[in-house]
């Protein structure tokens, strides 16, 4: 008995160790990063028929001018559709549709279109975040079944650039590089099915440990960033400030979530800020794991990598985020100005998560597609409990090339059952675009900090 619990106990350990080097990649691997594959692990060389360039570094950082609000001029401003698919020719295109584009093609046969533009392969990134993700490729390896990472804290970018598996995708989308800490003032709106619509505006932050010089990086090994959100309109809502810390492994230690309430004074948890939670002032029409297209705990799914294709994508979405749009120019009836969004042909990497047994949520599964140059998710499709397609997301994505820097122009979430959207991000009519590398401390993310950054 003694002998075969020493047997049992040295295959345990082997099993472990296997089961550890086996998610991690080999050195061989690694080495195509910058080679045969970008630095963040995409295909460098185009498609077959050459509809799909070969990657060539993304677009320098002094690609177009940058006005005193720091909106970036569009680089492609010249060029026009090489066709556009409409409710008549879909079929023709559907292969490289989503259901959900396919959906969104149906129900609004009359005005819903995919302007089909040149592809560029734009996404351009420092030289630190490259050696950063190859880093993660040596180092970094999934635990709990992907629930949480390991061996990460040091290169804290891209976990899985050379990924396995579905849920290393999806890390990879939750561990893309933002541009460092950044500030942004955005626009949210939910239009009635006759497109009027009220706006909220926010002021969010996000801030790394990695770059705030008193954070205890031990204690804040976790972590993996500092979310605060503060609405700044319409007047009854102004004031309200959620505070996140975004934890990297949210099995282990769940998402921490605080809200003051301006009306109240008051400073209180916020365990609903998580899965599919009701999103901040988004009248029902998202959760709060919709924010960023998907964000939080990837702990109640089950994730199959479905593998690679090539697909028609929002991308380069300049024009949408023009400073010379009002935002009656993008909101409509239905969903948003078809005629200021931009698709290209790319290769995405296509996930199906399916709610696992046992668990909750309102989405029992979703369909989602990555671009593969940013890791960013372009497209998400949401199915209820009796398998009925329900919400469509499309993230309207450019690159900041001024910061190098890969983000969306707008988020876009429609309701195809009920026949209303939510458009999040919008900052054409506001006073600056994104601010990155502003100066953040520990001390500006507690409870306690709360009040003063709520005052009207």
């Amino acid at each position: 008995m003694k002998t075969t619990r020493i047997l049992q106990t040295g295959a345990l350990a082997l099993s472990l160790l296997a089961s550890s080097v086996m998610a991690a990649v080999s050195e061989q691997e690694v080495a195509q990063l910058g080679a045969s594959l970008t630095p963040l692990g995409a295909e460098q060389a185009g498609n077959a028929d050459g509809s799909i360039p070969a990657w060539d570094g993304g677009l320098p950082s002094n690609a177009g001018n940058v006005d005193g609000k720091g909106f970036l001029a569009d680089p492609f401003a010249s060029e026009q559709p090489l066709f556009t698919i409409t409710a008549a020719n879909a079929a023709q295109y559907q292969d490289k549709l989503s259901a959900g584009q396919l959906a969104m093609l149906k129900r609004y046969a009359d005005s819903y279109k995919i302007p089909v533009y040149p592809t560029h392969r734009s996404a351009a990134l420092p030289e630190e975040i490259y050696a950063a993700a190859k880093k993660s490729a040596l180092n970094t390896t999934p635990v709990d079944g992907g629930n949480g990472l390991q061996n990460f804290s040091d290169s804290r970018y891209y976990a899985f650039p050379i990924p396995k598996s579905g849920v290393e995708v999806v890390w990879n989308h939750i561990t893309r590089y933002r541009g460092g800490n950044v500030r942004r003032w955005i626009t949210q709106a939910t239009p009635q099915t006759n497109g009027s619509y009220s706006l909220v505006k926010f002021e969010d932050e996000v801030a790394f440990p990695a770059d705030m010089p008193d954070v205890d990086s031990a204690k804040a090994n976790n972590i993996l960033l500092y979310f605060k959100q503060r609405v700044t309109a319409p007047s009854r809502l102004a004031g309200n400030v959620l505070l996140v810390h975004e934890t990297i492994d949210q099995v282990k230690e769940p998402r921490l979530a605080w809200i003051y309430n301006a009306g109240q004074r008051r400073v209180r948890r916020a365990p609903q800020v998580a899965y599919d939670g009701p999103g901040t002032a988004a009248d029902g029409m998202r959760t709060a794991d919709n924010f960023d297209l998907f964000s939080g705990a990837p702990d109640r799914y089950d994730w199959k990598l479905v593998g690679k294709k090539e697909m028609y994508i929002p991308y380069n979405s300049y024009k949408l985020d023009s400073p010379a749009l009002s935002y009656d120019d993008v909101i409509k009836a239905g969903h948003i100005n078809q005629d200021l969004t931009r698709y290209e042909l790319h290769r995405v990497w296509e996930v199906e998560a399916t709610l696992k047994s046992g668990e909750r949520h309102i989405y029992a599964k979703r369909h989602m597609y990555f671009d593969e140059d940013s890791w960013q998710l372009a497209l998400v499709d949401h199915y209820d409990g009796r398998g009925q397609l329900w919400r469509v997301a499309e993230g309207h994505a450019q690159n900041y090339y001024d910061h190098k820097v890969p983000g969306y122009t707008l988020e876009a979430l429609y309701d195809v059952i009920a026949g209303r959207y939510l458009a999040l991000g919008m900052k054409n009519e506001e006073k600056s675009a994104y601010a990155f590398g502003f100066k953040a401390t520990a001390a500006d993310y507690t409870p306690a900090a709360l009040r003063s950054s709520g005052v009207r």
